[in-house]
């Protein structure tokens, strides 16, 4: 099935939109309640892709296969420990009572917008025509 330019520009558009929308919330979650420790959390935003950038060559194919020795098993245990980095963070905030309920679910929500995101991505960057 042949893409066309406009509908790649558009994926690409929905993509930065949601990585935007992110990252708002992330930033919203600090200035709503005057506190800037949620963005602690951003620390992780920035590890999640470390490990394919270095191990995967860039490609998030070794994500989902089976195949690969110990720098591959690294990197997806580091993928995977920053992920949940990424919720663990707000919640041992909120336990602390660092921060606000309130910034704790915002924070969360961001996670969830960056989590459709990252899984956008691997999808289009499968595909063929990309």
């Amino acid at each position: 099935m042949k893409l066309t330019f406009s509908f790649l520009v558009c994926r690409l558009a929905g993509l930065a939109f949601m990585f935007s929308a992110s990252i708002l919330l992330q930033i919203l979650a600090c200035a709503l309640y005057n506190n800037w420790w949620p963005l602690l959390s951003g620390l992780m935003y920035v590890l999640v892709p470390m490990p394919c950038l270095f191990f995967g060559g860039g490609s998030t194919y070794f994500l989902t296969s089976s195949e690969g020795g110990g720098w591959i098993s690294a990197a997806k245990f580091l993928t995977g420990a920053s992920a949940v980095g990424s919720i663990a963070i707000p919640a041992i905030l909120r336990h602390a009572e660092l921060i606000e309920t309130g910034a704790m679910w915002i924070e969360f929500v961001s996670f969830f917008i960056l989590a459709c995101t990252l899984l956008c991505f691997h999808h289009v960057s499968l595909e063929e025509e990309w």
